[in-house]
This record gives structure tokens, C-alpha cells and sequence, in this order.
């Protein structure tokens, strides 16, 4: 890479700036998503209920590593947090 350029760049020249960019969405979603929780008091197994779905299913909610979740899954949790995506 010439000097100058720029950090996305060399993500897209290395073939990476899809799941880097990936990983840095859900990182920050799911951080988000567990400081709402806490400044509601929202614990693990009240959130599951609300969403109506398993604690196993919530940690990958929450889990910032897994990208493999759906945009509606996200915005189901923003939701039951009185939230929304953008």
C-alpha cells in the first residue's frame, strides 16, 4: 500500500473490509444492547422473555464475535429496549 492511503483501503486490497466491518457493527450493537439492559436493570432472563426467545439465543445476541445474526433479530432487541436501530 502507498503511503498516504487510507485503512479501508488496505482492508479492501487484503479482501477483509466486509467482515471488518462486519465484526465493528455488531461489536457495537451488541455493547450498546447490554448498556441499555443495565441503565434499565433488564436482566439476561427478562430480555429473553421479551423477545420471546432462549438464553442461548440472547448470548449470541450478545456475544460482539458473532456476526451471524439478522438485522431483524437487532432490531427486535432494540425494540424491546425502547430502541431502534439506525
Amino acid at each position: 500500500m502507498p503511503i498516504g492511503s487510507n485503512f479501508n483501503d488496505f482492508l479492501k486490497s487484503e479482501g477483509i473490509y466486509e467482515d471488518c466491518t462486519a465484526a465493528a457493527i455488531k461489536k457495537n450493537l451488541a455493547w450498546q444492547i447490554t448498556d441499555a439492559m443495565q441503565a434499565q436493570s433488564i436482566t439476561k432472563t427478562a430480555m429473553t422473555e421479551k423477545l420471546q426467545t432462549s438464553r442461548a439465543a440472547l448470548n449470541r445476541l450478545l456475544d460482539a464475535t458473532d456476526t451471524s445474526l439478522t438485522l431483524k433479530r437487532l432490531a427486535s432487541a432494540a425494540a424491546a429496549l425502547g430502541k431502534q436501530v439506525r
